[in-house]
């Protein structure tokens, strides 16, 4: 080939993106210098960590830039280098996804016969290293102790849910869609699953754990973290991974803040990026775990890179996906 497709910026999204604030546009395929490596691109991810950087405002990774491609992890073949570590034929996990064709000067190098290279963008990859830091770094989860996470069948989620079930935790999750939650239960094999309705997530918490909670893992923030304040026991901890209530629109801050002080919580923020050293540990947790069943990883597929944006506007829907979100690229949309 020698056109590379890339999506690019169109307009900065006012609330929930739309596919106007999407373009595709056609570019000639890269040449590559001494140390790059040109790979064709195979698989990528969307995330809604994605959304925040779509404003122009200052956070912890740079805002993207109208007319400008997006980014994101991909998994690709490498097909021409000049890169002695990127050798033609690896297959590797990098950050320029969003195009057919990306020109890297570093990438990891995946180990296909562990996992499909598809585990290394979810279970295996930042998704579940984010999940094991909230777990184990920050929560400092106990065997025997009750966590409670939110957006449970995400692709962090998910991850949370199965790492905490190795470290012998009482499980509870919950979905924005009412059919995921016999999938939490029946597949994720979460100890108790409920609902996510507006209005009814403290009755529920209340419900599935009336003697409380331990710890609170929170994709979500907003009325599910209020209620989550509410559940925890004395001492309880709160690993704050994400916030998608607040992606698109303002969010209230917790109306009941003076719980920390009264129950003595603790409630952290992290980046994964920050924890880098957690791999190899968290890796000799999970790989063993995947290969014996004891963990899954959950993955919903969407083919066609003209069509990541639907796939990236359809993770603020309730419902939907399951796992991690994937895009397949150079295939067409399967019916």
């Amino acid at each position: 080939m020698t056109q590379n497709r890339l999506i690019v910026l169109a307009a900065r999204p006012s609330g929930v993106p739309t596919p106007a604030d999407f373009r595709m546009i056609e570019a000639p395929v890269p040449e590559i210098g001494a140390g790059q490596a040109l790979v064709r691109n195979t698989l990528m991810s969307v995330d809604p960590a994605m959304r925040p950087r779509m404003d122009d405002v200052p956070s912890y990774t740079p805002p993207f830039q109208i007319g400008e491609p997006l980014e994101g992890q991909a998994i690709g073949e490498v097909v021409a280098s000049r890169q002695p570590g990127l050798p033609v034929g690896a297959i590797v996990n990098h950050r320029l996804g969003w195009r057919d064709f990306a020109v890297i000067a570093s990438g990891t190098v995946v180990d296909t016969t562990v996992a499909p290279a598809s585990a290394y963008l979810g279970l295996l990859g930042g998704k579940g290293l984010t999940a094991y830091v909230g777990i184990v770094n920050i929560a400092q989860l106990k065997a025997g102790e009750t966590v409670y996470i939110s957006a449970a069948a995400g692709a962090v989620g998910s991850a949370a849910g199965g790492i905490a079930r190795l470290l012998g935790a009482t499980t509870i999750g919950s979905t924005g869609s009412i059919e995921n939650v016999a999938f939490l239960r029946d597949e994720l094999h979460f100890d108790r699953a409920f609902h996510a309705r507006d209005g009814s997530i403290a009755a529920e918490l209340q419900r599935v754990a009336p003697d409380g909670i331990d710890v609170y893992f929170d994709n979500v923030g907003g009325e599910t973290l209020d209620a989550a304040f509410d559940a925890l026991k004395t001492f309880g901890r709160i690993a704050s991974c994400g916030m998608i209530s607040g992606y698109n629109a303002p969010m209230a801050g917790p109306k009941n803040m003076f719980t920390i002080i009264r129950k003595r919580l603790r409630m952290q923020g992290f980046l994964v990026s920050d924890h880098a050293a957690s791999l190899p540990a968290f890796l000799d947790l999970v790989v063993p775990a995947l290969r014996e069943g004891r963990i899954a990883a959950p993955e919903t597929f969407v083919d066609g890179l003209e069509n990541a944006p639907a796939a990236l506007i359809s993770l603020f829907m309730r419902g939907g996906h399951r796992g991690k979100l994937l895009v397949r690229l150079g295939v067409e949309k399967r019916s």
